[in-house]
């Protein structure tokens, strides 16, 4: 077999309809790893903020805009999904619909076609027709409960937990697990539900089967993972920097307070009622020092201890720069696609997509010439402003 730059994901086809969070994130990991995305921009944006050009959940994609409160605009959509494997969409539920670009009619297109749909709180539910954001999702599942410091509030992770590990990363498995169905004898396509509180909740499995053997308790920050275990957390260092500890293991424990200097100092990490006391006596002896000078001290070790780094230092950290983590492309410093293949490896083949940027190559290579048809007059598409138009889901 010849290898490809190209991605796993060669010759699949994806139509995502323009949104922002855990949608565009999914439809750029499918991009990643090679398949063709199309996004359908509409007038006025997504509603992100952004300079579009360094959009990075954008990249690898082209983009063609399309006005989906227009007749024309349905059709063109119609059009691209009876071309496509997967179609993505993050609206409220009935948005689609209403629209007339939901599951019935593009399988009507399409019979194979994988329709995914990414949403908060799920098509069903006391909450499904109500906005939210990931702080919400997280909030529900039990999962943010578990994040932070046990005498202050839940700590907030950023959109990382909720958004893309509980959506997006859902929304992509289901939709190659439909993808592959799809395409087996006698396979049809699907509609892929992922809601961040179904992905969220699916998380904390481990969590769960801990909590009921008696292994967890439901308090923040009194269990081996969550903080609550000294040889488990962060400390801060002599100049405001913090070092992450994982010494979980007692052999990788044995070597932390060896290289820390305390080995004679600190009470047995068993006895739980000592965890105090070796917890102030760690605090202390970090604080001696600076980070660099600890990440020093245990480098190449393998005492589980790793020094906190912002997203601007990342890229420079010695093992991410000879992995190749982090990539330059277009003049932005970026996360490489991951994970990675030994046959068909991904690539950051294009810069973010500009909106409406290459609807006469996607025209022609998708087979649809009505894409470059003017918007009609009076549309709000139609003048050079193509800013202010509400979002198609609010």
């Amino acid at each position: 077999m010849t290898e490809s730059g190209n991605g796993p994901l060669s010759g699949v086809r994806v139509v995502e309809l323009a949104g922002i969070g855990p949608g565009p994130f999914a439809a750029m990991l499918l991009a990643d790893l090679g398949a063709d995305v199309v996004r359908v921009d509409r007038p006025g944006g997504a509603g992100l903020g952004i300079d579009p050009a360094r959009d990075l959940t954008n990249r690898n994609k082209r983009s063609v805009l399309v006005d989906l409160k227009s007749p024309d605009g349905v059709a063109q959509v119609l059009e691209l999904a009876g071309r496509a494997d997967v179609l993505i969409e993050g609206y409220r539920p009935g948005v689609a619909e209403r629209l007339g670009v939901g599951p019935e009619e593009c399988l009507a297109r399409n019979p194979r076609l994988v329709y995914g749909r990414m949403t908060g709180w799920g098509q069903q539910g006391p909450l499904a027709d109500t906005a939210g954001h990931d702080i919400g999702y997280i909030a529900i599942t039990g999962a943010l409960g578990m994040i932070g410091s046990p005498d202050g509030p839940p700590a907030v992770p950023a959109n990382l937990l909720g958004d893309y590990a509980g959506g997006s990363l859902y929304l992509v498995i289901g939709v190659l697990a439909a993808l592959q169905h799809a395409r087996t004898d006698g396979g049809t396509g699907q509609v892929v539900d992922a809601a961040i509180v179904d992905g969220t909740a699916h998380l904390t499995a481990m969590i769960h089967g801990m909590l009921a053997a008696g292994g967890w308790q439901d308090r923040r920050g009194a269990n081996l993972l969550d903080g609550g275990a000294p040889f488990y957390g962060t400390y801060e260092t002599a100049d405001g920097g913090y070092m992450a500890v994982g010494a979980l293991e007692q052999r990788f424990y044995g070597e932390f307070i060896r290289l820390l200097g305390v080995e004679q100092e600190v009470p047995s990490r068993d006895d739980l009622a000592a965890w105090g006391e070796l917890r102030t006596t760690l605090a202390a002896r970090f604080k001696t020092r600076s980070r660099e000078e600890w990440t020093a001290v245990f480098a190449e070790s393998d005492a589980c201890v790793a020094p906190v780094l912002s997203l601007r230092e990342a890229p420079q950290h010695p093992h991410l720069a000879a992995r190749g983590t982090f990539v330059e492309h277009s003049g932005l410093t970026q996360p490489a696609p991951a994970p990675r293949f030994s046959r068909t490896p991904g690539a950051v083949r294009r810069p973010p997509a500009r909106p409406g940027a290459d609807s006469a190559e996607i025209a022609r290579d998708w087979q649809v010439p009505g894409l470059l048809a003017p918007f009609p007059a009076g549309s709000p598409s139609a003048g050079p402003d193509r800013t202010g138009q509400k979002d198609a889901a609010g």
